[in-house]
């Protein structure tokens, strides 16, 4: 059985029809699963914050320093005068060093110990007695060298320094002088 050709153009119409909704649902349904990411970039919401780091009270010089040439260099020291700020100890006190003029950082004063090189004069003062062997020896050579005092906290932060400059003069201490440098 042969169909006749007069109904064969109506089962292509509805065979196009056909394939035509299909598509149509598939675009549909594909289209619908596409999220739309506008709204994360034009969102009208704002967002801050602040934060603050503690500020450490420094130690704070009280006198000129002086230095004390010993006899022909031999006990020659550098006294230096100073106060802690309220609320803190000696044993939050660290003493740096650096020599001038060379570019190098503050670093621990080695062969110092600031306890027994410090005595109390009364009213939370003290005076800290810097032998010149740490600084630069009796041929000082008129080499520069600061020495700091800073209050270290126990989060780790440090103070500003309380500085003096001290240059321990040529043979024998001769020209040797002291300056508070904060």
């Amino acid at each position: 059985m042969t169909q006749s050709r007069r109904h064969w153009p109506l089962r292509s119409r509805r065979f196009r029809a056909l394939i035509a909704g299909l598509a149509l649902v598939m675009l549909v349904l594909g289209l619908s699963g596409v999220r739309s990411t506008m709204a994360g970039w034009t969102d009208s919401e704002e967002a801050w914050a602040e934060f603050a780091a503690p500020t450490i009270p420094g130690p704070t010089l009280t006198e000129p320093c002086e230095f004390d040439p010993g006899f022909l260099g031999v006990g020659a020291e550098v006294e230096i005068y100073w106060q802690l700020p309220t609320g803190y100890q000696l044993d939050d006190i660290a003493v740096e060093a650096s020599t001038s003029g060379l570019g190098s950082v503050l670093a621990p004063l080695t062969g110092f110990n600031l306890q027994s090189n410090t005595t109390s004069t009364g009213n939370g003062t003290y005076t800290t007695e810097v032998p010149t062997h740490l600084l630069g020896g009796l041929i000082g050579l008129g080499s520069e060298l600061e020495i700091a005092f800073l209050v270290e906290h126990e989060s780790g932060w440090q103070s500003e320094p309380a500085s003096v400059a001290s240059n321990a003069g040529l043979i024998g201490a001769i020209g040797g002088n002291c300056r508070n440098l904060t």
